[in-house]
């Protein structure tokens, strides 16, 4: 009965997310990501695709052996793919709004190995990225089993665990915002919210092997 139960769960629930780049976005993503970027690879990014509005994102850059990390929110400054007379033009000369804070070493890698595990047991290897119309998110994080970063790409996810991953999010955006003080306070909300995410994990694939 419990697995049935997670089965009509999960039939309910459907994420739409792909692997890979969507058709028809590779471009226009590529060139948000390397303006974000600024040169540095991150070692997980969420980058916002809107419809109109301006792109944003946020990164995890790995610190210097056990040091902090760099937690980094980028926002572009105008919007990057715009259209005129017909033609599109990315617009990657601007110089987008930053803020980076530290982050402790322990609490970046375990959201980095939490969402690699998420979005590569949730988004099946044989599905891929389709095209959307509207807003889009660009999921890269880790490596997969060919040594590549593990990308995901699709429409924002509200129900399942991926949709934790939404929660954490908004909780890295805060903790870019916050004072020292605050920031700590972000960090315990954000374990909180690791450990939901796990406890997701663990239900659906035992959901899945029962």
């Amino acid at each position: 009965m419990a697995t049935t139960s997670v089965a009509h769960a999960a039939d309910a629930c459907a994420v739409d997310l792909g692997r890979g780049w969507p058709p028809a976005t590779e471009n226009y993503g590529t060139a948000v990501e390397q303006l974000f970027f600024g040169g540095a690879k991150p070692v997980l990014s969420l980058t916002r695709l809107p419809a109109r509005s301006v792109e944003s994102g946020v990164q995890l850059f790995a610190g210097e052996g056990e040091g902090d990390w760099r937690l980094r929110f980028t926002e572009a400054d105008e919007r990057v793919e715009v259209w005129s007379g017909g033609k599109r033009e990315l617009r990657v000369g601007q110089q987008p709004d930053v803020v980076e804070v530290p982050m402790p070493a322990a609490l970046a890698r375990r959201v980095v190995t939490d969402w690699q595990r998420a979005l590569s047991t949730q988004v099946p290897a044989d599905r891929a990225a389709q095209f959307h119309e509207g807003e889009v998110l660009l999921f890269v994080v880790g490596e997969s089993a060919t040594g590549a970063p593990l990308r995901v790409s699709g429409l924002q996810p509200a129900c399942g665990p991926t949709a934790e991953l939404m929660e954490q999010l908004g909780l890295l955006i805060e903790a870019t915002d916050d004072s020292d003080e605050k920031r700590f306070k972000r960090w315990r909300k954000l374990e909180e919210s690791l450990d939901e995410l796990e406890s997701q994990l663990e239900q659906t694939l035992a959901g899945a092997t029962g």
